[in-house]
């Protein structure tokens, strides 16, 4: 892997240094169980309180007071702007060289935070923690770059019966190395603060769901990459304001959503090879899992929505 980029001189303005703090981005929607339990960790975990910013999308519970208490800066929408625009707005308010944008159901369980905004601050780069599900499993949070004949082979193929270097391309969250990767959820993010207002970060017309698709592709783009830095590991709940909103998940605007971002950022070509190997995908489990007696509905459901959003795209692009 390219070693990062040596830091160039922090923009006036921000604190920065070996003892320099980072800021922390978290939006919230109806967020106010899981923000205690984060703002908690944060309070144990931390050995120096991070500028910690919190934009409520117009909640109707106490997660801004929360917030508060716990002397965080809070921005107050009037209304539910989306995941891109509020985190866009706490961004505006980082007073450090470094910022990390935190989802609230992300939990800390050490000091791990610390040690990555440290590699943020020496690297030209997005840097992404492991994930943890709460049952203590690893989540597949981290991907290959969509769009390439190489997705085709783990299609077809479980990826845990790949020799071992194909197993880690195609799972990138398999790694315990620190390694470059296609994309990262944003559940946890870090980087230099100018670098993400520099990258936008997120396009504030795209309500919900791969923005963060959208900013690593977009910052690989400018030949910036995203690092997987697996020995810093955090818990994620995953989720929890999409199931609220939407009753479970809304596959059928996921699969619209990755269609529009792949097409948007790398064209139509790479946009029909990602069609073609998440199709494969989704039909070849369903098939292992019918062969096993296993229920197949949640792969059938995303074939379905993927077919269905296939021809909605359709529709809509010339002929």
């Amino acid at each position: 892997m390219t070693a990062p980029d040596v830091a160039p001189a922090r923009p006036a303005g921000t604190e920065a240094g070996p003892g320099a703090g980072f800021s922390a981005v978290v939006a919230i929607h109806d967020s106010a169980a899981e923000l205690a339990e984060l703002l908690e960790s944060i309070r144990r975990r931390l050995p120096r309180a991070p500028q910690l910013i919190v934009v409520d999308n117009a909640s109707s519970d106490a997660g801004p007071e929360l917030a508060e208490q716990a002397g965080a800066e809070v921005i107050r929408l009037e209304s539910n702007v989306g995941f891109g625009a509020a985190n866009n707005a706490g961004l505006e308010r980082a007073r450090t060289d470094v910022t990390v944008l935190l989802n609230p159901d992300v939990v800390l369980l050490d000091d791990g935070l610390q040690r990555l905004t440290a590699v943020a601050r020496g690297a030209r780069a997005l840097l992404a923690p492991r994930l943890l599900r709460p049952d203590g499993s690893v989540q597949d949070s981290v991907h290959p770059t969509p769009g390439g004949l190489d997705a085709l082979l783990p299609a077809l193929v479980p990826t845990p019966l790949l020799p071992r270097p194909l197993r880690e391309h195609a799972d990138p969250w398999r790694s315990t190395r620190r390694r470059r990767v296609g994309w990262a959820i944003a559940a946890c993010l870090a980087a230099r603060t100018e670098l993400l207002r520099d990258l936008g970060p997120f396009r504030g017309e795209d309500f919900l769901f791969y923005e963060d698709l959208d900013l690593c592709l977009s910052a690989a783009a400018r030949g910036i990459p995203t690092l997987l830095e697996p020995g810093v590991v955090v818990r994620h709940g995953g989720a929890h304001a999409t199931v609220r909103r939407y009753g479970g998940e809304p596959y059928e605007l996921l699969a619209r959503r990755r269609r529009e971002v792949i097409e948007r950022a790398l064209g139509r070509r790479p946009l029909a090879l990602d069609d073609a190997a998440q199709a494969l995908t989704f039909a070849s489990r369903a098939g292992i899992r019918l062969a096993l007696g296993r229920d197949a509905s949640v792969q059938r459901s995303r074939l379905r929505a993927l077919l269905g959003a296939r021809r909605a795209g359709a529709q809509k692009s010339p002929s």
